[in-house]
């Protein structure tokens, strides 16, 4: 069933406490805000770099310890946390992720997971060995909207779904992080995740086949990285699936799935500023729906931080974000040989998104930001 009542506290009054570690944008604008909203989790370290900026937001959450990355393995070893929220570069998630899991500490870590299909391995063998739950952080998995739309294809209402194609672009600022290669950066790590995880869930199986294409705008932000990227996936039962992406276009999110009898359209597909629509055509009869503007981050991590209190094992694991990793892979060496890439077949998922993980909280305001900004301005924190 859906959880409906924010700031709703458990009926046993514990809590998971998080260290943020990596405060940038995306952990200052919406994990740190939904914090509070869980009912079930509080922040109580704070890991960056920046002095200055841990000063601020330990003072703007209440927050008791601060730390730079010299002193995480102290602060894994404090008694003072339980798990931490991973936001750092891409490129930096495994030794974060690998030294919290072995030290039981639990970790939900920002997707894309790692790099590598073996790092990604590294981060799971971790966790069996300890014990510690890893959760990637696929925040649609818990999205009213997304799950509905996985749901409706899951009982039949389009017939068998046929094709999937999407549309995903923003404005990328040349300099913030997303266009330093060296972060494992770029439209595909970054926005890629979105369109490709959509495709397998409503599939529900795993891609066979790989094709990618790239072209760029000749712009100095895009020296380093490509600007646009289109996939092509081959998917068992003779399906296809299509999506571009883009860090140089308008800002356009959404997706479509089309099935022998109906199809899908969602859109926006995958932002969180605003509510996702439906518009569901079966036959000649269209109907639209949208859903309230919700609390992705919140929601989230109120079911993470129930999966560790109640020790449940989370959804969206470390084996989901592997399986995301190794089609990345492949679509990155589609991009240098020009081939076709031919995947082997894809462990079987265990655990997909269904209706009774939905958690619809109320939407909070962006966080105040302390030297950091969205993908569009200029900063690289």
């Amino acid at each position: 069933m859906s959880l409906l009542h924010p700031f709703r506290e458990r009926s046993d009054g514990r809590k998971v406490r998080y260290a943020v570690v990596g405060a940038g944008w995306i952990a200052q604008e919406d994990f740190m805000p939904g914090v509070e909203h869980t009912g079930n989790s509080v922040m109580t370290a704070i890991v960056t770099g920046d002095a200055e900026k841990a000063r601020e937001l330990s003072k703007m959450y209440d927050i008791e310890t601060t730390t730079d990355y010299a002193g995480f393995d102290a602060l894994l070893k404090s008694g003072k946390i339980d798990a931490i929220y991973l936001a750092t570069p891409n490129s930096d998630h495994t030794p974060f992720v690998v030294k919290a899991l072995e030290a039981g500490i639990h970790v939900l870590c920002e997707k894309p997971m790692a790099p590598t299909v073996e790092e990604c391995q590294q981060m799971i063998d971790a966790g069996r060995k300890s014990g510690a739950k890893l959760m990637i952080a696929y925040r649609l998995h818990f999205e009213e909207a997304t799950v509905e739309a996985i749901e409706t294809v899951r009982e039949g209402t389009i017939g068998e779904p046929r094709f999937f194609s999407s549309t995903f672009a923003q404005q990328v600022a040349r300099e913030n992080s997303r266009t330093d290669a060296k972060n494992w950066a770029g439209p595909m790590p970054d926005m890629g995740p979105y369109p490709l995880n959509a495709a397998r869930q409503l599939f529900e199986s795993e891609p066979t086949e790989v094709f990618a294409q790239t072209a760029s705008l000749k712009q100095p932000r895009f020296a380093e990285i490509e600007e646009m990227i289109s996939v092509n996936l081959k998917f068992p039962g003779e399906r296809l699936a299509q999506f571009t992406i883009s860090y140089g276009a308008n800002p356009m999110s959404q997706y479509r799935i089309v099935g022998t009898e109906g199809d899908l359209e969602v859109s926006p597909g995958f932002t969180w500023q605003e509510g996702l629509t439906h518009t569901l055509t079966v036959g000649e009869k269209k109907t639209t729906k949208t859903y309230g503007k919700s609390d992705h981050f919140g929601g989230e991590t109120k079911y993470f931080s129930d999966c560790v209190l109640d020790d449940k094992h989370p959804e969206p694991d470390g084996e989901e974000g592997l399986a995301d990793v190794r089609v990345i892979k492949a679509i990155e060496e589609s991009l240098k040989t020009g081939r076709v890439v031919t995947l082997p077949p894809g462990p079987a998922r265990k655990q997909r998104p269904t209706r009774e993980q939905i958690i619809k909280l109320s939407a909070v305001a962006p966080g105040k930001m302390v030297d950091a900004a969205p993908p569009e301005e200029g900063t690289k924190s």
